[in-house]
């Protein structure tokens, strides 16, 4: 998600399963400033909500950004049938061990 889809999903309502396990953060004050905005601009959404989802796209993000590294091993081939090589940056493994914290997280028991 771009922050721009973001905007736009706090104009409507959206809820996801949450973890049991809080964070806790400290903002710099320029930072807790434009967060109480942003909860002043959409009444309807806590400032929990606005951390909760800025950081939920933060996270896509930065997934986006991690370069691309060739690998060795062909994997696929593409239209024209060139070779496509695995990728051997760090989005495989980024995505490999949040399957595997997603996987445990999901395994812990609904609060009731």
């Amino acid at each position: 998600m771009k922050f721009r889809e973001l905007l736009e999903t706090w104009e409507k309502s959206a809820a996801e399963r949450r973890t049991h396990k809080a964070y806790l953060v400290r903002l710099p004050m320029h930072d807790a400033a434009k967060l109480a905005t942003l909860a002043e601009m959409f009444p309807g959404r806590s400032e929990q909500d606005i951390i909760t989802d800025l950081l939920s796209t933060a996270l896509d993000e930065i997934e986006a950004a991690f370069p691309y590294v060739q690998g060795s091993r062909i994997v696929s081939e593409d239209e024209q049938g060139d070779p496509i090589y695995e990728d051997a940056g760090l989005t495989p493994r980024f995505q490999s061990l949040t399957r595997k914290h997603l996987q445990t997280l999901s395994a812990e028991p609904d609060e009731v």
